[in-house]
């Protein structure tokens, strides 16, 4: 048969037809403006059959009464976050047991409650109600955190609504501090003092918490919703990895406001924010929040909590369709395009002393890692009014902002906070490490925290002295330790990030450590644009090891580093070689 014959004979024979393989249909997201608003796991279908916020009522007229053993397990495991209660950790819980545990096996019948400082501004009057409640409530424990809260530890439930008594007679409270919602909303902690300000965003925070924290319209929301907003030109509310952020600019034409960025988050999955390239007025500012919380809510990820964030959103929609769908769907008017702001000039910890536009002066003090006690918060009240200072702020770096000090009090001011652990001139680590609560309170921590950091502090401080005699140390350099993956501590954005682990050892009994992240960092006066750190494959460090490591790699960048290199940019560019 010839070639022509066969090809005929193909031609014209029927061959059966394979079927079409079909692909399997994809499943919702559990968009409630997409899929509907029927629940598709545990913890929405709770969510809708009782709003969070309605479980204050039970606390204090059942639980509150009854005692711990009487709360409800969706309560306590879900609805007590609405109000800035979570179970802490029992002591004695090696990390190698986070993972294996339930939760009811690692916490303990105490929580720890988060006093909620929006814009990070207090009175004195109010930092030594809420450092008297640690004393008489909380075994004297305080935290500041990255989130310009402080966190105290040992509450029983019996004392809450007490706790919230206090609180709320003096204009604090710890409503949405966890949970669902709308977190805490970051502010600069210059607000309306500072010289350089762009736009004071005091009245836009203050009209944000009285609107809408609380509403149980925004109360449900796919998962948690941070906010930060700044009119500060050194960038200071970590605004690249928050949901929904605002940063001060002058448009050429408009005058001042804000560029608006959404969808950044760091957690195991980190990604940085994008600007959606628009000017927002400060007479629209509160509709655009308003606008952009509402698409989180109605078109946010519901199946899946590992996908509920608003950044996987971002990722899917991109800012092109995001400000397209809150400019038709929920503003109902275009925003103009807007500038983006220019690289900071200063660093936004604002630790030091700096004039205010009234002359007088604020000093930004560092405790060692946010650790301090109820009785030291009651103390620094009394000392900052014995100094003519009535108000102060907490900050995203876990440090403190004294205001309105007169020139003469600045220098014995100074004095009295370094006796209370709070230096105004800290050396480099104290003042660029940062660190989560970890295992000590927290149930899904794996390593020690606090004190590892406080440790390597002291230990780089004594070993790294040549450096600084010989002026060799870089002027700013970024430590952060994480007890877990979930990088409450910012590992991803630090020159020298850790992520707590169980490392093997040649033994075979696991032993806490560190994943290692290198050369990352928000925008500052030493990088013009975010960036994420450099992961090199099996660079890890025991907690032991820890400070070794971490002068050792110091070291090298100063040997080797380019002139006017930072180590951010060396850490990008080594040889993997030189980071172990």
């Amino acid at each position: 048969m010839t070639d022509t014959a066969v090809a005929g004979a193909s031609s014209d024979t029927a061959v059966p037809s394979r079927p079409a393989r079909t692909r399997p249909a994809a499943k919702p997201h559990g968009q409630w403006k997409v899929d509907g608003t029927a629940p598709l796991n545990a913890n929405e279908t709770w969510k809708q059959e009782d709003n969070g916020l309605n479980v204050r009522e039970r606390i204090e007229s059942v639980y509150s009464k009854e005692g711990f053993d009487s709360i409800d397990g969706t309560d306590l495991h879900g609805r007590f976050r609405w109000w800035g209660l979570y179970t802490q950790r029992k002591p004695g819980i090696d990390g190698g047991k986070t993972a294996t545990l339930e939760p009811h096996e690692l916490e303990d019948k105490y929580f720890m409650l988060r006093v909620r400082i929006d814009g990070g501004a207090l009175t004195t009057e109010q930092l030594r109600v809420i450092g008297q409640i640690s004393v008489d409530f909380a075994r004297g424990s305080a935290d500041l955190t990255d989130r310009q809260n402080i966190q105290l530890h040992w509450i029983r439930v019996e004392d809450v609504p007490e706790i919230w008594r206090r609180l709320e007679g003096i204009g604090l409270s710890t409503t949405e501090a966890c949970g669902d919602v709308p977190r805490v909303i970051l502010g600069s902690p210059v607000a309306g003092i500072a010289k350089d300000e762009i736009i004071d965003p005091t009245p836009l925070i203050h009209e944000l918490a009285e609107r809408f924290i609380g509403d149980p319209e925004l109360a449900n929301l796919p998962r948690k919703y941070k906010t930060a907003i700044t009119g500060h030109p050194s960038q200071d509310v970590v605004h690249e990895i928050n949901d929904f952020a605002l940063v001060g600019v002058v448009h050429p034409e408009l005058g001042v406001g804000y560029d608006l960025w959404v969808g950044g988050g760091l957690s195991t999955n980190p990604r940085l924010a994008e600007r959606l390239g628009v000017f927002v007025s400060a007479d629209v500012a509160a509709e655009v929040w308003l606008g952009v919380t509402s698409i989180f809510r109605d078109y946010g990820y519901r199946r899946m909590r590992t996908k509920a964030r608003l950044k996987f959103l971002m990722n899917d929609w991109g800012p092109a369709k995001f400000r397209q769908i809150l400019e038709d769907e929920y503003l109902g008017f275009k925003l103009p395009d807007g500038p983006a702001a220019p690289k900071p000039t200063a660093p936004g910890d604002h630790i030091g002393v700096h004039e205010q536009k009234d002359g007088k002066f604020f000093i930004g003090v560092t405790p060692t890692v946010g650790r301090t006690s109820g009785e030291a918060l009651v103390t620094l009240a009394d000392t900052l009014e014995k100094h003519g200072s009535y108000r102060l702020r907490t900050t995203p770096h876990q440090k403190l902002v004294i205001l309105d000090v007169a020139k003469e009090q600045v220098e014995p001011l100074i004095a009295e906070l370094d006796t209370l652990g709070l230096s105004a001139r800290p050396s480099v680590f104290r003042r660029g490490t940062i660190a989560c609560t970890g295992i000590e309170y927290c149930k899904l921590a794996i390593v020690e925290t606090k004190v590892t950091a406080a440790t390597a502090i002291a230990e780089l401080e004594r070993r790294l002295a040549d450096l600084v005699e010989s002026k060799q140390l870089p002027s700013a350099l970024s430590l952060h330790i994480n007890g877990c993956p979930n990088s409450c501590a910012r590992i991803q954005t630090a020159d020298i990030g850790l992520k707590g682990m169980m490392l093997p050892t040649p033994d075979g009994d696991p032993t806490p450590g560190f994943q290692v992240h290198l050369g990352g960092g928000l925008a500052n006066n030493e990088r013009e644009e975010a960036g994420l750190g450099r992961t090199v494959r099996g660079l890890k460090v025991t907690v032991e090891d820890l400070p070794d490591y971490v002068e050792r790699v110091v070291r090298k960048f100063v040997a080797v580093g380019a002139e006017g290199q930072t180590f951010a940019e060396w850490a990008h560019s080594a040889d993997e070689g030189d980071l172990q």
